[in-house]
């Protein structure tokens, strides 16, 4: 199997030729999921001529079984709860655990964003990238946030994804596009040359650009 992407940048130039239909649209919002989403979303953004931002989400995991979620936080003070899960634990632990999260979240904010504002993402058009999804349960909650934040239309877009994680999301959103859709679905960082963790200074300077309304973006520091 050979990679598919030199890097998350190559990976967005690739995913933004597939998104030449969003082109235009006045409302469009891309939204990186950190820290790796970030970089192709920033590629994305500038072929597409939009607004680029990270979203922040956490899972709020159920204790003793941190990979079932009872539900997400996300930017803008943003919670979903999974009330199929949720109703089965005593609303003490969910308010402790979401209290724990939001401490995550916001050291986060304050790492990636800075003093930078939060993505107003009421009634836009939203592409939320990341550099790949095997089972998409990070995917999942960002979309229940960014619906219960009052999003438009929303597009997910990544480079490499599961076949039927793709088909299971087709049904959450308005459209799903992925460059490259693999059976059976290996590790995302196979399909990469270079997969190197996203710096957090790469995240920042790559928002503080897109703040100043910049189109090409910088390299990594």
């Amino acid at each position: 199997m050979e990679p598919s992407f030199r890097d998350r940048r190559d990976a967005g130039r690739l995913l933004a030729a597939s998104l030449g239909h969003l082109d235009g649209d006045p409302a469009l919002l891309v939204l990186g999921l950190p820290r790796g989403g970030v970089p192709v979303a920033a590629e994305v953004a500038s072929a597409l001529g939009a607004a680029l931002d990270v979203y922040l989400v956490r899972k709020l995991g159920v204790p003793g079984r941190r990979e079932l979620a009872m539900g997400a936080i996300a930017s803008g003070g943003v919670r979903v709860l999974n009330n199929r899960v949720a109703a089965g634990i005593s609303p003490a632990v969910v308010e402790r655990v979401t209290r724990e999260e939001e401490r995550e979240l916001e050291r986060c904010e304050r790492a990636l964003r800075g003093g930078l504002p939060g993505p107003a993402v009421g009634g836009r058009t939203v592409i939320l990238v990341d550099d790949g999804i095997a089972t998409g349960s990070t995917m999942r909650s960002a979309i229940s946030a960014l619906r219960a934040a009052g999003a438009g239309r929303i597009v997910v877009a990544v480079p490499v994804a599961a076949p039927v994680t793709c088909r299971e999301l087709e049904a959450e959103v308005e459209q799903v596009v992925a460059v490259v859709t693999p059976e059976p679905m290996t590790a995302i960082s196979l399909w990469y040359d270079d997969f190197s963790q996203t710096a957090e200074e790469e995240v920042r300077a790559l928002l503080e650009h897109a703040a100043r309304g910049g189109c090409e973006y910088p390299a990594p520091p």
